[in-house]
C-alpha cells in the first residue's frame, strides 16, 4: 500500500480559493522591497499566491490587494508579468 504524499495548499490572495501550490504564482517583497514574480517558488522574502487566471489577477490589480499583502506599492509591469506567465501556461 503506498502512501499519498501531502499536497501544499495556498489561498489566492484575490478570490480567497485555496488551491495545490504547484497551480500558483507567488508574488515576493525582498528585504529591499523589490517586488518580483517567483516562479520556483523558493525566493527568500515576503510572498503572496495568486491564482493562475487572468480574472484573479485583474481582481488583485483592481482592489490592490498585493499592495497591502506585501506592504508595498506593486508595480503595473508585475500584472503584466503575471498576465503573461498565464497567457504562456495556457497555450501549453
Amino acid at each position: 500500500m503506498a502512501l499519498q504524499k501531502k499536497i501544499p495548499l495556498r489561498k489566492c490572495v484575490a478570490t480567497g480559493e485555496m488551491h495545490p501550490k504547484k497551480e500558483m504564482i507567488r508574488i515576493v517583497r525582498s528585504k529591499e522591497g523589490e517586488v518580483s514574480v517567483d516562479l520556483t517558488g523558493k525566493k527568500s522574502g515576503r510572498g503572496a499566491y495568486l491564482s493562475k487566471s487572468e480574472d484573479a489577477i485583474a481582481t488583485a490589480r483592481k482592489k490592490n490587494v498585493l499592495d497591502k499583502q506585501l506592504e508595498v506599492k506593486v508595480p503595473d509591469e508585475i500584472y503584466d508579468e503575471l498576465i503573461r506567465v498565464v497567457l504562456r501556461e495556457q497555450l501549453k
